[in-house]
């Protein structure tokens, strides 16, 4: 669960519940993928995207943690047959802040159809496989142990009895691809970006509500499982105040767990290096590189990067295995644009 269902005010409409982000190297440029509307939840009477909400993909193109370029995309009420029209905005430069900014329409279409503009860039949304895994024993123990400050407590569980949550759901995917010039424009020499997504909804007042903003995977599984407040919190917010508004906080869930473990002679000292890892919470990425979400670095998240074996472990300072992998998804990935599986 990157996502799934992480907070009160994401589960009231699910539609608007980034379950993952993804940035990896496509075919021609930088993929963005973000993952909505699971299955898990059940049927809901309009799935798809909201057709009061926005959709976005943020970049920071120079390391401070705010977004240089934002890439909005919108869509219209479901028709009879379940299409969705879309707009697709490019906000750049001072503006890209401002969830008010008109931007640029830089694309429009119908969901399930790809579309290509006149500069490269592709889009694509709809009903796709979940290429994620999870195994509900192990995320529980390790949703107590961040909440408690203990060991991860597995019982009589064993790697022989994992099995995937999510085989077989589906999620509804906004799939982006941007030719490196394009995305780069603004960037000078520097080709390494940080990358965050965004699903707000307009409210009656007139403005915007944070609804989900995800950056790395596994934030809320590693601390708002049995912390509710913190998951509303962490979804609002941006970035660049992640680590003065979240920093103690996270601090002490892992020095708990890995005081427990005893894998570290100063679990705090270690604990603050872990917690400068994940804030600013953007998913890092150099452009033009094969993507990897490991232990050792963090380059962007490709759609079968095992990342919640990486975050339990670096967090709690042992290995924690969730004893499946990607051959539990039962639909796999694409090669060739839009990339992700195919809707079981």
């Amino acid at each position: 669960m990157a996502h799934h269902l992480d907070s009160p005010i994401a589960r009231q409409d699910i539609r608007l519940d980034i379950t993952d982000l993804f940035v990896f190297r496509g075919e021609i440029g930088t993929v963005f993928v973000i993952d909505v509307c699971h299955s898990i939840a059940g049927a809901i009477p309009s799935p798809g995207y909201h057709p009061e909400g926005m959709y976005e993909f943020k970049v920071d193109l120079d390391g401070d943690a705010v977004e240089n370029v934002t890439y909005r995309i919108t869509f219209d009420e479901r028709d009879p047959a379940g299409k969705q029209r879309f707009v697709l905005r490019c906000i750049a430069g001072a503006e890209a802040v401002d969830p008010n900014a008109a931007g640029l329409i830089v694309a429009q279409g119908t969901t399930g159809e790809a579309v290509t503009t006149t500069t490269g860039m592709r889009i694509w949304a709809g009903k796709a496989g979940d290429p994620f895994w999870i195994e509900p024993d192990v995320l529980h123990a390790v949703g107590h142990a961040f909440q408690d400050g203990t060991v991860v407590e597995l019982g009589t569980w064993t790697p022989d009895q994992a099995k995937n949550l999510f085989a077989g759901h589906t999620v509804y995917s906004i799939v982006l691809e941007i030719p490196d010039a394009e995305l780069l424009a603004n960037a000078g020499a520097n080709r390494r970006v940080g990358v965050w997504a965004l699903a707000t909804l307009a409210t009656d007042a007139g403005g915007w509500r944070s609804i989900n903003r995800v950056g790395l995977p596994m934030i809320h599984p590693l601390f708002t499982q049995y912390n509710e407040d913190l998951g509303d919190r962490l979804n609002a917010g941006r970035p660049a105040d992640d680590f003065a508004t979240y920093g103690d906080q996270v601090i002490n869930a892992i020095a708990g767990v890995v005081s427990a473990y005893g894998t570290a002679e100063d679990p705090r000292a270690y604990a603050e290096k872990v917690a400068h890892r994940l804030f600013p919470n953007m998913l890092p990425y150099m452009v033009g590189t094969p993507a990897s979400f490991g232990f050792i670095e963090w380059n962007g998240r490709a759609l079968t990067d095992n990342a919640p074996d990486v975050m339990f472990t670096i967090a709690s300072n042992t290995p924690i295995g969730l004893g499946i992998g990607k051959g539990s998804v039962p639909s796999k990935p694409s090669k060739t644009f839009p990339y992700v599986p195919v809707a079981s």
